[in-house]
Parts: C-alpha cells; structure tokens; sequence
C-alpha cells in the first residue's frame, strides 16, 4: 500500500507458532502491513491492512480480526475480509488519549500460512488553538478582580486541561504565577488581588491532540484607594529617595505599640540611641500604624517614641489617618545611619528624603554640643521635606517649601488641619514656622510631659 500522504502506524509483528511443523510447501511467515493517515482527534480515519506471504504474494479472503485499546483493555472491533488484492479497511475514531489509540489486528492462519498478530497506533494530527486571558483593565490597590481562562481550538473545541497563568511586576520578569485548570468548556478563572501595576498571560501547553499556544497580554492598572497628592508646579523632589514601605496592614490606622525588639535595638545601638543618652531601651516603645502616602496608597510605617509619648503619637497619625493626610515616608531614623555631624542618626539625610520620624538621641541640627529634645522620644517631626526647619545655620532641608504651604502635606499656621490634629492629642507645634515640621508632647495641659532641657524659642529641633 502506498502511504502518500499517509502516516502509517507504529507497528509491532508477531508471529504466533502454533500446532505441528508447516507442511511442504507452506509458507515460511505471514506479512500483515497495517497503515492509517494521521487525523484530528475526534474525527474518522481509516485503518487499512494488507495480507500477504513471505512472497509478496496477497492472501485473498483471510479473515483478519481487529481490536482496539479503550481504558487500559483491548475490546473487539469487528472481523474485516480481505480482497483479492490482501486489503480490508475499517473506519475509525481518532481518540485525545494516545493510548485509546491502539489498535490489534489477529490473522489466524491456515494450513499454509501461519498465523500472526500486529499492533500499531492510530496517529493524532494536531489541531491549532487558542488560549485567552480577559480581566478588568484596571482594579483599586486591595480590591480582588477576576482573570477569566478560555482554550479553544481553532475549530472551536473546547479543550480541558491544566494552563499556566504568568504575571510580570515592574522590572521583573515573567513568573509562573498559578495553574489554572479549564472545564469540559474550555472555561476556567482565578482571583487575584494585584498590588502594584501588573501584566498576566496564559500559557497552554501541547497535549496529545493539540498544539501549544499564548494568550496575549493582559495588563491590570492598579489605582489607589485615596486621593494623591497634587504637589504646587516647580516643587523640588526630595535629594533622597526611598523605596515605598510596606503595604498597609489591616483595616484602618491599626496602631500598634510594643517594646523595642532585640532586632530593632541591634538596628538603633550606635546610631540613633549610644552611651550616655537621656532614656534607655526600657523607656522607649515602637509605634506601627497604617498611613495613606503622597501617591494615595496605604502603607505601613513604623517610629520610635518615648512610652509617655508613643500613645499620643500613635492617636494623632491615626487622627491623620482618618483625615486623609497624607505622609511621604515613616521610617525609623536609624535607616539614615550614623552622622558626625548631627552626633546621633542621621537628620540631615532624613528630612532630605521627606521621613517622619521621633525619637533620635542626635544634637539639635545646626546646633552642635546641644542636645536635641528628640533624644527624649517626646518629639516628632512629620513630613520633613514640606515643613522645613530654620536653623541657626540656615534653612534646612530646602528653602523652596519654606514660604508656602499645602492643604494637605504642609502647614504655616495653627490652624491648619494637621496642627489642629497634633494638639487634639496633646502634641504642641511648639516653635511654629521656625520649625515648621517640629511637634513636643505635651499632653492636656500644654507643659512638656517628656522630661527634657528647658524650653527652647528657637533653632531646637
């Protein structure tokens, strides 16, 4: 049989010897050829077979027992004849499953011929298909959305299997992300909860019967929550940029004050707390709480405070909270390092990155030999980068900001939103616009409740 532009099976003879020695004259073995084109699964093909001697010569009206494999067993097909040619054909479904594909052909021989069995396959021709991916195109930061699967061939078969969703974050690469199984429809979703800007992508994989494919690219703006900041035309950046910190962590400020882990204290040691300060690590606490940032997400940032301190701290940021005020950074001081300069952690570097921070055992910037009220834990200062300090030594840290003011992140009167928040909870914007970022605890009644130099008038942050 010619095979043209057929695809013949993958074969295997066996010749079953049985009964006494061939007579003379018989034929040495028996020739059973079978062949079938490949075809898509689910669709007919034709098995034929050819019948012969060792000759070449066709065996005519041999009767040819055919089975095939279904679920691990061989099952009857039916019985074909042979022509006069040695050729019988039967028509046949192409199955998804490789192994359902098996088929057995059984020449029982005669006095002549011996007997024979062949097994082959009935190749698969595989189809195109389609994999997609659809979603929302944007989702507000720690809301879910749902990423809907969909894998077709190209003739519209759905196809049931196992794709692999990747995502991409900014400047990363692609990541395998989750496995996603699809239906008898071809149908199949996840949720996900996107933290940043982000784009996804299905990948199906080849199966016995199909091709593999790539669904195109969905990308998913992630949008914040709160409302950013809109800064004035011509504001300077801050000289440091930090990295955003944690996302938020439970609902609301979610204040949270603790003593200072022995992880935290290796962290300040030699840098914001050193020999020979005011309050030791007993007399200190850490404050966590959730705030919204100049870009109008929710992120969580952490201080140091004195315990008389660390409550009015963290009611007032939660006051903020509430209001929507935003803050540009709120890392620990001790980030910034070790400053000669300053004789503590570094201030200069952090009011040039924006940060809100508290207690810091340091000089009073531009003051050296004069220890700053920081260095009992009873002081904050909020977004350092709009609310600049004048010290005795200049404007620090830039002098653009320091004639004006902003709504939202910067203040240059009493009444101002934040001023008004800060002195509800007993924190006192103690030197006004000479130290516009500077705030004391004071508690109910307006005196100092942190145990500290004397009051200062000016130049005493």
């Amino acid at each position: 049989m010619s095979l043209g532009s057929r695809v013949g099976v993958v074969v295997c003879a066996i010749a079953l010897a049985v009964g006494l020695m061939p007579a003379a004259g018989a034929a040495d073995s028996t020739i059973l050829t079978l062949s079938a084109p490949a075809a898509y699964a689910d669709t007919a093909t034709t098995l034929g077979l050819v019948l012969a001697d060792d000759a070449g010569s066709p065996l005519a009206g041999a009767q040819v027992v055919l089975e095939r494999r279904t679920g691990g067993a061989w099952q009857p097909v039916g019985t074909l004849t042979t022509d006069a040619e040695g050729r019988a054909s039967a028509a046949l479904t192409v199955s998804r499953v490789p192994d359902d594909n098996a088929v057995r052909a059984t020449y029982a021989g005669d006095a002549e011929h011996p007997p024979i069995t062949q097994e082959g396959s009935l190749p698969i021709r595989l189809r195109a298909a389609k994999a997609s991916l659809s979603g929302p195109a944007k989702v507000v930061d720690e809301k879910s959305v749902v990423l809907r699967v969909r894998w077709l061939t190209t003739a519209g078969q759905p196809v049931s299997g196992d794709v692999r969703l990747y995502r991409k974050l900014p400047g990363k690469p692609w990541r395998a992300y989750a496995v996603v199984p699809t239906d008898a429809d071809g149908r199949g979703s996840l949720r996900v909860t996107p933290r940043t800007d982000t784009h996804w992508q299905v990948r199906a994989p080849r199966l016995s019967w199909v091709q593999a494919d790539r669904s195109t690219v969905l990308g998913i703006d992630n949008r914040p929550p709160g409302e950013p900041v809109k800064l004035p035309k011509g504001a300077p950046a801050p000289r440091i940029k930090l990295p955003a910190q944690p996302h938020a962590a439970g609902a609301g400020a979610n204040v949270r004050i603790g003593a200072i882990s022995n992880a935290v204290w290796r962290q300040m040691v030699g840098v914001s707390w050193h020999s020979g300060c005011p309050v030791g690590r007993s007399g200190l606490r850490i404050v966590r709480v959730n705030y919204w940032d100049y870009h109008g997400y929710r992120r969580r940032g952490e201080l140091v405070a004195s315990a008389a301190a660390a409550g009015a701290m963290g009611a007032a940021l939660a006051d903020m909270y509430r209001h929507q005020l935003p803050i540009r950074a709120m890392y620990r001081v001790d980030r910034f390092g070790w400053s000669g300069r300053s004789r503590g952690g570094d201030d200069y570097a952090s009011m040039a990155a924006g940060n809100t921070s508290a207690f810091n055992c340091r000089d009073v910037t531009g003051r050296p030999g004069n220890r700053s009220p920081h260095s009992w834990g009873g002081s904050l200062d909020v977004n350092t980068w709009e609310n600049p300090y004048r010290s005795a030594r200049g404007t620090v840290p830039n002098t653009w900001w320091q004639p004006r003011s902003h709504k939202r992140v910067a203040w240059r009167s009493s009444s101002h939103a934040v001023v008004r928040i800060m002195a509800r909870h007993g924190l006192r914007w103690t030197y006004g616009n000479g130290d516009t970022q500077h705030f004391d605890y004071v508690g109910g009644g307006g005196k100092r409740m942190v145990s500290g130099p004397p009051a200062c008038t000016q130049y005493c942050d």
